[in-house]
């Protein structure tokens, strides 16, 4: 749209009086002081465009509730913005603007994006030269097969001078190193290097530990020449949003090996580099830390001007030598440092979180007590569960009293609790049900079929074809649906038979084809294969960029009741209702059968039910589920009374003993939750972070229950 077309369109609408006016896709590149004059408008939509400013004259929109300004060039913002008294919503996302995107909000556009109020207080807060501090830190994640040099390279990186050793322990789990480096303007860069074990057991953790916002590394040993590249880099593109990756050729004894990079390349446009080394001299070691630096000093979030006072918040939790902290010794630890806002304390730590710093899971109900300092110790908590040589010879199976033993060292005694829920949180295992503290890691199971019986007739089959499949689809979905595991016995590591109301649904994974297959028998079965579908589509949207089929099978005189019927890809039968052809041929009976029957057999939404439908069935699962998990949270805890006395001393007594201590925490505010508890205008949890916060000041490393407190004031 040229000048002259962009002014008719304003001046025709300040005529027509609109209230909503759409410029989205028009190739702009800046906007008339015109559009000031749009004083009725209450939507304006810009995305798409090449906008790289705004006018001040956008200030003048007082009636203004929504602006999209998504997919632009935006990098400042004016100052009269902020006089929209009416603006609800702001779309800023995909702007190069100096705003963290957890703050923009959602990365699915098809969501909303962050409160309007939290993106612009956070720009002009960081516009203040002298109140911000770029940010000069990411993660360098080093994948690839066990075995292939990870950790050598890790620790070359590190210091060149490290002697390789010739028995080198293989990472268990994830070891994070630091390395830091000076950059070309003179600022030190902080690098968080990830070195992740190659078991194949860690392969379906990848996706809760391989972010975006980070660098790869692709180690591969040319010796053993048993890396396959093109899994390894369809895996990082999947899991990390196309973040650039380094192959390093680990040519061990000069042994080299030829990599198609050209044709890699072609595929896979995150591709940078492949970089040759032999470890063992040193040779092409200093060409691959300069790639690093030079790749990693390019992604999108560094330099990012932060508050001074997160930065501050950030080098005090650097310098904590513990594992985790209590989230009310991070509210402390922010206080004293000056940062006072409780919402800017969250979004401090979903920061660091999302750049895996630390590890903050806000909404979970036991883990966002807690901010995880180091998450290498978490992460190798599970992977020792995972490792344990009784798990893996029960099958997966572990109790309470396994996990005392795996995690009895001191490190992890405090925190058992606490780190079974994070097992949780990451589908790495779930309750068995009627079974108290018993507990399945499902990729453990066994890995053979057993015997079951199963009525072929009028089945309704549905299959997904994945263009590639990353390993833990299956897994996931065990644990997602774990309450209704007939007889909690009919499951194995790569299928699973449910059983709800007398109808049955078996799931197989079969990963070399690249397939799921799901048939279902019984009175309820619509219902029940749309639970099955539900749970499977929202592991599928966790992964992006997932290409998978939906089939559909045919429903002719000859297909159906066929235990392998012809088979229709979901999206070709949406096309063609949307293209008004409602019959389609069978490929093998050449029968024509209706398009809209077929899609409702297997009770799959039609296109223009875009929003799944939450069947009254699904809500069962999803209740079932909850009880479930929330059931293995209590946590033991002896009784005990709370003394707070006039002059600052603190004294918790309880079967054990007494314990006297100074109270190091804000007295007016717990004078006032006393008062709140006095006049019973609280509730239990108030009490419980009450004394939570007076409890760890005698015992800091010991406050991870519920309490049953009775305070007492003098």
């Amino acid at each position: 749209m040229t000048e002259a077309e962009l002014l008719q369109v304003i001046e025709q609408a300040v005529t027509e009086g609109v209230t909503e006016l759409d410029l989205s896709g028009n190739e702009l590149t800046a906007l008339p002081p015109e559009i000031g004059q749009l004083v009725n408008l209450r939507s304006l939509h810009l995305s798409y465009n090449q906008l790289s400013t705004l006018p001040t004259e956008i200030g003048q929109l007082v009636n203004l509730q929504t602006l999209h300004l998504r997919d632009n060039q935006l990098s400042t913002l004016p100052s009269e913005i902020r006089q929209l008294p009416n603006l609800k919503k702001l779309d800023l996302r995909s702007n190069p603007v100096p705003i963290p995107p957890e703050i923009l909000g959602a990365k699915d556009l098809s969501k909303d994006p962050g409160d309007v109020n939290e993106i612009l207080d956070f720009y002009f807060r960081v516009q203040d030269p002298n109140e911000t501090e770029p940010f000069y830190e990411a993660k360098l994640l080093i994948v690839g097969e066990g075995g292939a040099g990870k950790t050598s390279l890790a620790k070359k990186i590190e210091d060149e001078t490290y002697e390789l050793q010739a028995d080198e322990e293989s990472t268990q789990g994830i070891d994070v190193i630091q390395w830091n480096f000076t950059q070309p303007n003179g600022k030190d860069f902080r690098v968080n290097i990830w070195d992740f074990g190659g078991q194949e057991i860690y392969h379906q953790t990848h996706q809760f530990f391989l972010t975006e916002r980070s660098l790869y590394a692709l180690v591969a040993d040319t010796r053993k020449e048993n890396t396959d590249f093109y899994w390894w880099l369809k895996v990082v593109e999947l899991l990390s949003d196309n973040s650039p990756v380094l192959i390093v050729k680990n040519e061990k004894q000069d042994r080299q090996c030829e990599v198609n990079d050209r044709q890699l390349r072609g595929e896979f446009t995150n591709l940078e580099k492949v970089l040759a080394t032999n470890l063992a001299t040193n040779r092409g070691l200093a060409e691959i830390k300069q790639a690093i630096q030079d790749y990693i000093s390019r992604l999108p979030h560094v330099g990012t001007p932060l508050p001074k006072l997160w930065v501050r918040v950030r080098a005090a939790l650097e310098n904590d030598s513990r594992n985790y902290i209590s989230f009310y010794e991070y509210e402390n630890l922010c206080r004293v440092n000056n940062l006072t806002d409780r919402k800017d304390m969250l979004r401090l730590s979903r920061y660091l979180h999302d750049l895996g710093v630390c590890l903050h899971f806000q909404d979970d109900s036991t883990l966002k007590h807690y901010v995880i300092l180091k998450p290498e110790w978490g992460t190798t908590a599970v992977y020792k569960v995972l490792d344990n040589q009784t798990v893996k010879k029960n099958l997966g199976c572990f109790t309470k009293n396994d996990l005392a033993d795996i995690w009895k060292d001191s490190k992890y005694a405090d925190m058992r609790d606490e780190l079974l829920q994070l097992m949780m949180r990451f589908k790495l295992c779930y309750p068995i049900p009627n079974r108290p503290g018993n507990y399945i890691a499902p990729q453990l199971l066994n890995i053979n079929q057993p015997d079951y019986n199963w009525d072929g007739t009028n089945n309704l089959i549905l299959r997904y074809k994945y263009e590639f499949m990353p390993k833990g689809i299956l897994t996931r979905f065990i644990v997602e649906t774990h309450p209704w595991i007939e007889q909690q016995k009919l499951v194995w590591r790569s299928g699973v038979v449910l059983n709800k109301d007398e109808t049955r649904a078996e799931i197989i994974e079969h990963y070399n084809q690249k397939e799921i297959k799901v048939r279902v028998a019984g009175h309820r079965k619509k219902e029940l294969l749309t639970v099955v579908t539900h749970e499977l589509e929202k592991i599928h949207k966790s992964f992006e960029r997932l290409q998978y089929q939906t089939l559909v099978p045919c429903n002719c005189n000859s297909c159906a009741g066929s235990l392998e019927p012809y088979s229709y890809p979901l999206e070709n039968l949406y096309k063609r209702l949307k293209a008004g052809r409602y019959r389609i041929e069978c490929e093998n009976s050449y029968e024509m059968v209706d398009v809209r029957r077929l899609i409702d057999d297997v009770n799959l939404p039609t296109e223009q039910e875009l929003k799944p439908r939450t069947a009254p069935l699904q809500q069962e699962l999803s209740k079932a589920r909850d009880q479930s998990f929330q059931n293995q949270t209590t946590m033991n805890y002896h009784d005990f009374q709370i003394l707070v006395t006039g002059d600052r001393k603190i004294r918790a007594s309880s079967e054990q003993g007494d314990e006297w201590g100074e109270l190091r925490l804000e007295m007016n505010r717990i004078k006032l939750t006393l008062k709140l508890i006095e006049q019973r205008q609280t509730d239990t949890d108030l009490l419980k972070a009450l004394g939570s916060e007076l409890y760890q000041a005698l015992f800091p490393t010991k406050i991870h229950g519920r309490l049953q407190a009775a305070i007492a004031k003098s």
